[in-house]
């Protein structure tokens, strides 16, 4: 029994002395990183492209840019192009890019170029400065077909060559709006902020309609899902700035205390500075993930490719092209990038896809009179300045059906209002 004991003690000794030494030998390991989920599935993909026209071996599409691939404004549509080239099988030498072309001159010289010496068909240019010299090489070459984004005039220049494009964005940007709000309400759930301060931030480039429009649909998605949302604007006076629009959202962030940011500005600028202040980012043009992994959320944009589709078969035909076309959901014109898995609240996208399904119903508007109002009233009607004059005078009535009618009466956008909830931080641009 003695030796039984005794061989008992020196086992649970040796067990001691190993487990002593197994526990100094073993590191202490530190809390697991955060799984990484990535990006979702786009939620409105660019769709592919295919044709059933043959497109001859002689045709030409030149395109005109105001900067190059590094803009992301400038990128979407040189993207967009190379994806209509190749789902119509057009060659890289029917393809002509030409970019930094000035919203001067050199943007008429281009124009030119492309009709006289280089053979074009179809030539585009896509920066809303680029329309008075679009149109007088339009009306010296009137077998050519010129195209222009975001122009105002052709529906009332009557020139048969000559044509506007834009899309409504601004439903896309209500539905990014809607992950903003839905962020906010995260992080006032979450005690990061309280109601009170859940303050957009928002990088403007000009006060034009179409950035002011832009801007008005992404704070109306937000403010659907948080209701307690503002909006602090700076403008930097430039599409193309990056170093203004880092500066402009670093300032929306320190001094202006905004806890979001978004922007109508074309360098990843913004996206920046909301990556290295640790701040939400919603961009536009296309994702910019890769530079903020830990701040992006979703980005919308304007998909030209339908519409390089249709005025190259258009053209090939022989047939009319609209005046003043706007692309939508339904033709795939409006898309919306996947969202940040590792940013997003939780429920974004059944949030967005019923909006969209709104959308899609035509029960859903995104300028909804009855969602915002004016210097503390609601708006009954408004003048817009569809028909553009050299004193921009407002001609049509645009509130019918208890909502504002924008992009319905000329493609490029009309709404100029600065609503309630939304502070213009400068204006002289």
């Amino acid at each position: 029994m003695k030796n039984l004991k005794k061989v008992l003690a020196v086992l649970m000794a040796v067990t001691l002395i190993v487990t002593v030494f197994a526990a100094c030998g073993k590191k202490e390991e530190g809390p697991k990183p955060a799984e990484k989920h990535g990006m979702s599935a786009d939620i409105l993909p660019r769709q592919e492209i295919k044709t059933d026209v043959k497109i001859p071996a002689e045709f030409k599409i030149g395109l005109i840019c105001l900067h190059d691939e590094n803009s992301t404004y400038d990128k979407n549509f040189i993207d967009s192009l190379k994806s209509a080239a190749k789902g119509m099988g057009l060659t890289d030498e029917q393809v002509i890019i030409v970019t930094n072309v000035g919203e001067d001159t050199k943007c008429y010289d281009a124009a030119v170029d492309l009709a006289k010496n280089k053979g074009c068909s179809v030539i585009f240019a896509d920066s809303f400065g680029h329309e008075s010299f679009m149109k007088k090489a339009a009306q010296e070459f009137p077998n050519v077909q010129f195209c222009h984004a975001t122009g105002t005039k052709a529906h009332t220049e009557n020139l048969p060559n000559f044509h506007n494009a834009f899309a409504s964005i601004y439903e896309g940007r209500y539905l990014a709006g809607i992950a903003a709000g839905m962020k906010l309400n995260e992080m006032i759930k979450d005690g990061k902020i309280t109601a009170e301060q859940a303050i957009i931030g928002y990088v403007g480039a000009f006060t034009y309609a179409e950035v002011i429009s832009g801007m008005t649909s992404f704070y109306l998605g937000a403010r659907s899902v948080c209701k307690s949302a503002t909006m602090k604007v700076r403008y930097t006076g430039q599409w193309y700035d990056q170093a203004k629009e880092q500066e402009a959202a670093t300032a929306l962030i320190e001094q202006d205390k905004c806890v979001l940011i978004s922007q109508h500005a074309d360098s990843l600028g913004a996206p920046t500075a909301c990556e290295l202040k640790g701040v939400p980012n919603v961009s536009y043009n296309g994702s910019t993930y890769d530079a903020g992994e830990t701040t992006f959320i979703v980005s919308s944009a304007i998909n030209w490719a339908p519409y390089f589709q249709y005025i190259i078969e258009q053209t090939v035909k022989g047939e009319a092209i609209d005046t003043d076309w706007t692309g939508n959901i339904a033709t795939g014109s409006v898309v919306l990038s996947g969202v940040n898995q590792d940013v997003m609240a939780e429920g974004t996208i059944d949030a967005i896809n019923t909006a969209i399904e709104g959308f899609k119903a035509g029960t859903l508007h995104v300028f909804d009179t009855s969602k915002f109002t004016v210097d503390g009233k609601a708006l009954t009607s408004y003048k817009a300045d569809v028909d553009t004059d050299d004193k921009f005078t407002p001609d049509t009535e645009v509130i019918s059906d208890g909502y504002f009618h924008e992009s319905e009466y000329r493609s490029a956008p009309y709404f100029d209002i600065i609503i309630d909830g939304v502070t213009n931080l400068n204006t002289k641009y």
